[in-house]
């Protein structure tokens, strides 16, 4: 398994050495997740961050009536884990399931931090990596608050393409905090109407 498509993605925001590029895909451990099992449950200890190399993945958590919530989705290139469990070292709060065939690189949280004293330029990439996290997160739940469904399924569309083609509609409408028979109705509206 070739480590170029991690070094790109690491490329985006520090530049590395030879040496710093091999001691960095040197702390990587590399993990198959077939379709339907799980990279992370919850209540398991979550000790490692996930780079997405191909396939994708799904964090949720289930309500006590057993509904699921769509947190995130990972899909080629994009970075998964339970940030908060992950930064606290506690048990999962939600589960990362693959939803097709996938391929991470894991970071263990204590091959992270001896990566931050060894290169401390790790430092800015994974502060750029929880910035943007974070602010991703806090536009969608402005969305979730003030934009009709509709709204938030076009919004959806047009700043995750890939990832619609890629996951079910019944995920998408989790991940909006709809149902799927609304999200249904949605989408014959928006069928229904005149193109212009």
């Amino acid at each position: 398994m070739t480590h170029d498509r991690i070094l790109q993605n690491v490329a985006k925001h520090i530049r590395l050495d030879e040496v710093e590029e091999e001691r960095f895909v040197s702390l990587l451990g590399f993990r198959e997740v077939p379709k339907k099992a799980f990279l992370l449950k919850e209540g398991q200890l979550c000790r490692s961050i996930s780079y997405v190399h191909s396939g994708a993945l799904r964090a949720y958590y289930m309500d006590k009536e057993g509904k699921d919530a769509t947190i995130m989705f990972a899909i080629s290139d994009w970075w998964i884990t339970d940030m908060f469990c992950f930064v606290s070292e506690c048990p999962a709060m939600m589960n990362v399931e693959a939803i097709e065939d996938s391929c991470v690189f894991q970071l263990s949280r204590d091959k992270r931090d001896g990566l931050f004293r060894e290169i401390p330029k790790f430092e800015r990439f994974f502060r750029i990596l929880m910035q943007n996290a974070y602010t991703r997160e806090q536009l969608r739940v402005m969305e979730n608050l003030s934009l009709p469904a509709e709204n938030r399924y076009d919004n959806f569309l047009q700043k995750y393409p890939r990832i619609a083609e890629q996951v079910t509609q019944k995920q998408i409408a989790s991940y909006l905090g709809i149902t799927p028979e609304f999200l249904s109705m949605i989408r014959k509206n928006k069928s229904r109407r005149p193109r212009s």
